[in-house]
């Protein structure tokens, strides 16, 4: 207890040096964070991460990424946690954001395309002529993209059903749609509840990125607020590694969802710290890169333009202040 008590207040004194000579830590603007289904809320709560925060976050609530990212793309929130695919849409509207913190999360059924139980499709190969159900721009719609090329397919092949996932679960279920592309928790959520089966997983062909992005202005504005807020993010997320009951017990509070499909997405999830590099940046062009090639975006992204790597240090030593 004494050590932990010692490592927020050394995080205390970090965080207040960081702030610098023009401002206090009373002064601080709150920080408006935008939360995909309670995501990061629940994620910072049941760590510890939402306690001793020198300056007030604000949540809002967004049922899907596409939503999330008109909403940091209009200003109205400050930063929000984005998957590389929708990432890339934010920036094809104009969104002025850049990355300040990624998080990898490696795990059975991260991403997956999802077949019923005893559908006759044993490849992505026997998806030719099929429909496949996803979110357009979501990372199971590029999840589709990536399966059907390295298949020998091409989009046009199949039809795609854009759908949120509760209207997308639906779908497969009642048989209208022979595939669903999609991530979890909803990957678990057929797996255990439906017997669902994974025709293709994620897990190789996609970098399973999380990436938290911050408006341009909220990084000139509240830079401090910024860096201790993603040094919580990341602290939390290493914690979850090691706490994945407590984790999937605040979850099924807040989603409604059995606690057994919390709990074996948590158990078989790690997550890890990514730094900002030129290999994550040339990843995401390579995304962006396939969007235009498949007419889904209509011009050419430079997605380096959306990546601040200053974050990395001041990302490395408070998550290290607390270890």
């Amino acid at each position: 207890m004494a050590l932990h008590s010692f490592s927020r207040l050394l995080l205390g004194a970090l965080f207040v040096l960081s702030v610098g000579q023009h401002t206090q830590a009373a002064d601080l603007q709150p920080l408006l964070v935008a939360n995909q289904k309670s995501s990061i809320k629940v994620l910072l709560e049941v760590s510890g991460e939402l306690k001793d925060v020198p300056y007030t976050i604000e949540f809002s609530e967004f049922p899907a990424a596409a939503p999330l990212g008109e909403a940091l793309n209009a200003g109205a929130v400050d930063i929000g946690g984005l998957g590389d695919a929708p990432y890339v849409f934010a920036l094809g509207a104009g969104a002025p954001l850049k990355v300040v913190s990624i998080t990898h999360a490696e795990g059975r059924y991260t991403t997956a395309i999802l077949v019923p139980k005893d559908s006759p499709l044993k490849a992505v190969s026997d998806l030719k002529g099929k429909r496949i159900v996803t979110g357009r721009g979501s990372i199971g719609h590029f999840l589709a993209i990536k399966a059907l090329r390295d298949a020998g397919l091409k989009t046009s092949d199949v039809t795609f059903i854009y759908l949120l996932p509760s209207e997308s679960r639906l779908l497969l279920d009642s048989g209208d749609a022979d595939a669903w592309a999609t991530w979890d928790p909803y990957t678990t959520i057929s797996i255990t509840q439906n017997n669902a089966r994974v025709l293709a997983s994620g897990s190789k062909l996609l970098t399973n990125h999380l990436y938290m992005a911050a408006t341009s202005k909220a990084i000139a504005d509240k830079r401090p607020q910024l860096e201790d807020f993603v040094a919580r993010i990341e602290r939390a997320y290493r914690w979850t590694n090691t706490h994945p009951d407590e984790y999937a017990a605040a979850q099924a509070k807040v989603t409604g969802l059995p606690l057994e499909v919390h709990l074996a997405a948590a158990k078989n999830t790690k997550m890890t710290r990514v730094d900002i590099d030129d290999s994550v940046i040339k990843g995401l062009q390579s995304t962006a890169d396939i969007y235009q090639e498949e007419g889904i975006l209509t011009k050419h992204i430079d997605v380096s333009q959306g990546f601040d790597n200053s974050f990395n240090a001041a990302r490395a030593q408070l998550t290290q202040a607390a270890q």
